[in-house]
């Protein structure tokens, strides 16, 4: 299992070691010790299974005073996940990544603490499955547009499938105001 890192500080590609024959392959999909020397040490304390059809835009989601760090990978299909870093301190403020994860080629995405989530499902029966640092709080829940111009988050497609609830989160401005114009900023 090895960690590759990504342009927004604290976000990882993880490519787990794939044993495969002509059988099919086994691979470990969460193992503490090696993801604590990969920098990663949370306990994840709730997993989800989400299934979409192609076109269903899930996000972009977080936890206002619960943060919850998440660990990504589908199960079938594939998707377009997306981390938008929250954290007001970081270099990276406002940023996004996007990166897609496919169940033919397994990898998953850490995102940490702090961060805005969300995916498009690419294709039909797309299920994903991601294990989260703390539990789900219906009276903690945040939102960000996820058509945000600020952010500016390149989505595989014009005319995706949204909530009523999704569609209506608010921009980054409507959330954090204009006390920090740095986050529109490029990383450096």
């Amino acid at each position: 299992m090895r960690a590759i890192v990504t342009p927004i500080p604290g976000v990882l590609r993880i490519v787990p070691e794939i044993h495969g024959d002509a059988r099919g392959y086994f691979m470990e999909t969460y193992h503490a010790e090696k993801f604590a020397r990969l920098g990663i040490d949370r306990v994840f304390v709730q997993d989800n299974h989400s299934r979409s059809g192609k076109g269903v835009l899930r996000g972009l989601h977080f936890q206002k005073r619960h943060p919850q760090a998440k660990l990504v990978r589908v199960l079938s299909g594939s998707a377009f996940d997306v981390a938008v870093d929250l954290r007001p301190d970081s270099p990276a403020f406002g940023k996004w990544y996007g990166q897609v994860l496919n169940a033919s080629s397994p990898e998953f995405l850490y995102i940490p603490e702090g961060f805005a989530h969300g995916f498009l499902a690419l294709e039909e029966d797309t299920e994903l499955l991601y294990q989260c640092s703390d539990v789900y709080d219906p009276a903690d829940e945040g939102g960000l547009a996820w058509n945000d111009p600020d952010v500016g988050i390149e989505w595989p497609a014009e005319t995706p499938v949204l909530s009523k609830k999704d569609r209506a989160f608010p921009t980054l401005r409507d959330i954090f105001g204009n006390t920090s114009s740095r986050f529109f900023d490029p990383v450096t």
